[in-house]
C-alpha cells in the first residue's frame, strides 16, 4: 500500500536533516517523537484515506511525493501509526465482541503481556480504576468467548477475576481523531 521505502532523499527543504532529526526519538520506548507540523498534517490526510496518493498528500501540504513517501515510511518505522484495513467483524465472521475487565494479584506487565499474544485480543490496556486491565476481545460466536475467558484469559498466572462487557450493538468506531 503506502508503506514502501524509498532509498533517495528529497530536495525538498522542508524535508530538511533538521526536520527528519525532529522527529528521531522512537514512539515505541514510551517517548513521543517530536512531529513537526508536516509530519502531522500527512497523518491526518491518511487518517481522512489511507489510500490517498502520495501526490495528492504532497500537494496538500506542500512537499514533493518523494519526500512524503519517506515521511510516511518514517512514521511507520518509528511506530508513529500504521496503515491498515478496518473491518466490521461481523461481515468476516467474527460474532461476539466483548470488552473484558481483568483484575489481577502482582505484577500487571507480565498478564498484559500475556494477553498481547492471543490474537482474539485486539486492544489491551493498563488502566487506573476498577480494572486493572481491559482488553477488546473478537470471537466467532459464545463458545469461542467462552473459551477464550475461561480456559485462557482465567488460566493466565496473576488473574484474579474478570468481568466481561458483551457488545450488543456497535453504534460508533472512528479513527479520525486527528493530531495535537
Amino acid at each position: 500500500m503506502h508503506s514502501v521505502p524509498v532509498a533517495s532523499r528529497s530536495a525538498d527543504p522542508r524535508d530538511s536533516c533538521e526536520s527528519r532529526s525532529e522527529s528521531r526519538s522512537e514512539s515505541r520506548n514510551g517517548s513521543s517523537p517530536n512531529l513537526d507540523a508536516v509530519s502531522l498534517a500527512i497523518i491526518e490526510q491518511l487518517q481522512e484515506d489511507g489510500r490517498r496518493p502520495y501526490a495528492a498528500i504532497g500537494k496538500a501540504v506542500g512537499l514533493s511525493e518523494a519526500a512524503v513517501r519517506q515521511r510516511v515510511q518514517k512514521l511507520l518505522d518509528q511506530g508513529v501509526m500504521q496503515i491498515v484495513a478496518v473491518t466490521d467483524p461481523l461481515t468476516v465472521g467474527f460474532r461476539r465482541q466483548a470488552m473484558v475487565g481483568i483484575h489481577v494479584e502482582g505484577d500487571v506487565e507480565s498478564v498484559a503481556d500475556a494477553l498481547t499474544g492471543m490474537p482474539e485480543c485486539e486492544y489491551v490496556v493498563m488502566t487506573a480504576g476498577s480494572f486493572d486491565l481491559m482488553v477488546e476481545i473478537v470471537c466467532e460466536d459464545d463458545d469461542h468467548l467462552l473459551e477464550v475467558i475461561n480456559r485462557r484469559i482465567r488460566a493466565i498466572p496473576g488473574v484474579r477475576s474478570t468481568e466481561s462487557f458483551v457488545y450488543l450493538k456497535l453504534k460508533k468506531q472512528t479513527y479520525m481523531w486527528g493530531t495535537r
